[in-house]
């Protein structure tokens, strides 16, 4: 009879154990199920044209968005980290107010392409925190020089030493 009170004992006191984890684990586990739910509201944004923004309902004040165009030449004011420029697409414009942490990209010119990651204000303007560009007639390739028969081509030296091994640099 004692060895089953000193059992009892034991076994009410490992469940105790269990119960404290199991409790621990569960505050860790909703924790991180919180902060991850909040991270993805706070990081995600609607990309939209000039167009889409400028005929959304009030939605458009409270959402993130990106908004992409060229960048209208002449319009870049820069003041500090602050950079002020305006974005056309097709025939529209949308003025765009740059304040954030980074500078511009280097690429960030006139004519380039801009994609800027803010709110849009209820002032017109467009609040930007974050800004990439592009400038396409930087890296687009040169014109196309004309396809040539791979037969005629000198063999690399990885074909050579495929064809022949014993040609392979030692």
């Amino acid at each position: 009879m004692r060895t089953a009170l000193i059992v009892g004992m034991m076994m009410s006191q490992n469940s105790g154990r269990y119960l404290r984890f199991g409790i621990a684990i569960a505050v860790i586990v909703v924790s991180l199920g919180y902060l991850a739910w909040t991270g993805v509201q706070e990081s995600k944004s609607y990309y939209v044209t000039i167009k889409e923004l400028q005929t959304m309902d009030n939605s458009r004040f409270s959402k993130r968005l990106r908004v992409a165009g060229d960048v209208v030449p002449g319009s870049i004011k820069r003041t500090g980290t602050r950079v002020e420029f305006t974005l056309k697409e097709q025939d529209r414009t949308l003025p765009v107010v740059y304040n954030g942490t980074e500078a511009p990209p280097d690429t960030f010119k006139d004519n380039s392409q801009a994609l800027a990651e803010g709110q849009f204000g209820h002032d017109g303007v467009f609040h930007a925190n974050q800004l990439q560009a592009k400038c396409a007639s930087k890296y687009a390739p040169k014109n196309a020089a004309p396809a040539q028969n791979p037969a005629t081509e000198p063999a690399s030296p990885m074909q050579k030493a495929q064809a022949d091994p014993s040609a392979m640099p030692k």
